[in-house]
């Protein structure tokens, strides 16, 4: 079977409503919409990532485009899905290259190096499992390991708005609010409007946080003097990489969590569409593999499949991989545009905290439907106990260190559930 099929380009078949599958679209005017919505749900973790690692934002977002592209392509379109910055590298990036945390990273260079030779082995890994098949996939993770795991992908997320995006009890209201907008959007609306109900719900609890801040002067006002300042169109600042083998011996390993997410996406993408693309995993771990490879030799940060961006599709029913393709297109004009990232950035961090409730909710919801749909039987032992532990693996952020690599959180929760479930499940 050739790599790239390119005879199995998505139909693109045009629909007015329901669910939209990956191989059909809405009309374009409606999926340019979508498309914003995407960006706008990639945009706060892809940007605050290179933050921690002191790199550039505006090349991540630019890379975070490209990257969906070259996804896109390598998988014919078949597989819907957002690459944005990935967290798992934000550990070794800063031990590799002894990143203060403020300010631009004097040692990129370095840890570029380590990102490609990580995308590499990532790609290296995608193009054995496209020769060899995916029929080891439904022996290791049958419905009850990936529903767990896709479940943990969000509940491992949950701490992030909960946590560290409300300072106080009035925005943490503010959050209460802005999930509240996007519930009564989803419930009380129909037609276009439903399906936008991330954006909408986004847009209507930032004008009432504007009223209640800088018209009453109950919080922190929003600041448009990062956007009135910005310009319109410049140049990012890209950097050269640099190949130092401690660093490629820290950065590398993080190839076992980026395979845990891109595996537990394509799962997540399957129990919602009801359409098994197995047959794509090596094909979509080539492809965040070469566009990891791509963002770093430019100097942005390793990318993966965004689970923000499958709980946008879980909330609106539209998995067409057309939106994702302009999706991207608009995150590289983005890249170029300071101005645009500076009006994204510029929405209040307690309303992005009230979606973001909802969107890592709605993961670990879709987690919980592939049990349902694939009526997992809790009342055999090893089920329940595998489900039990991989939950609070994930949601608890359970690590385990080999050295200066800790694999954490949604990592362990992946692999101990496989590991775990053979071992009960051994000769029978």
């Amino acid at each position: 079977m050739a790599l790239l099929q390119w005879n199995e380009r998505p139909a693109q078949v045009l629909q007015g409503g329901g669910v939209i599958g990956p191989d059909e679209r809405l009309p374009w005017a409606q999926t340019g919409l979508m498309g914003i919505q995407h960006v706008i749900a990639m945009f706060g973790a892809t940007v605050l990532a290179p933050i921690l690692m002191g790199f550039d934002p505006n090349v991540a977002v630019l890379m975070s485009g490209i990257g969906t592209l070259i996804f896109f392509l390598i998988t014919g379109g078949k597989v819907p899905s957002y690459l944005g910055s990935s967290f798992a590298f934000i550990g070794v990036v800063i031990a590799a290259t002894a990143y203060a945390g403020k300010g631009p990273n004097a040692n990129i260079g370095v840890a570029l190096g380590g990102i490609i030779a990580c995308g590499l082995v990532y790609t290296l890994v995608g193009v054995v499992v496209h020769l060899v098949g995916t029929g080891w996939i439904e022996r290791f993770m049958p419905p009850v390991v990936t529903g767990a795991v896709v479940a943990v992908i969000g509940l491992n997320l949950a701490g992030i708005p909960i946590k560290n995006m409300a300072a106080n009890n009035f925005e943490a209201w503010m959050q209460a609010l802005t999930f509240v907008c996007v519930a009564l959007v989803a419930v009380f609306t129909s037609g276009m409007l439903q399906r936008l109900l991330i954006l909408v719900g986004l847009i209507i609890a930032s004008l009432l946080y504007a009223l209640l801040t800088n018209g009453m002067g109950l919080g922190k006002p929003i600041d448009v003097s990062g956007i009135a300042n910005a310009a319109w169109f410049g140049l990012p600042q890209f950097h050269t990489p640099v190949f130092e083998a401690n660093a490629l011996l820290l950065i590398v390993p993080v190839v076992i969590i980026l395979v845990a997410e891109n595996l537990g996406h394509i799962k997540a993408v399957t129990a919602m569409t009801g359409k098994n693309l197995d047959q794509y995993m090596g094909r979509a771990f080539i492809g965040d593999g070469v566009a990891t490879m791509v963002s770093g030799a430019a100097g942005g940060t390793g990318v993966t499949t965004y689970a923000e961006n499958i709980g946008v599709m879980a909330a609106t029913r539209i998995y067409s991989t057309a939106v994702f393709l302009v999706a991207a297109l608009l995150a590289v004009l983005l890249g170029f545009s300071p101005k645009f990232g500076a009006l994204i950035q510029a929405i209040p961090l307690p309303v992005m905290g009230g979606v973001s409730i909802v969107v890592f909710g709605l993961i670990a919801i879709a987690g919980a439907k592939i049990w349902v749909d694939n009526r997992v039987d809790f009342s055999q032992n090893k089920n329940l106990i595998v489900a039990a532990i991989t939950l609070i693996l994930g949601t608890g952020e359970f690590t385990l260190k080999f050295g200066d690599f800790a694999l954490g959180g949604i990592g362990t929760a992946t692999f101990g559930a496989i590991v775990l479930y053979a071992a009960l499940n051994r000769g029978k």
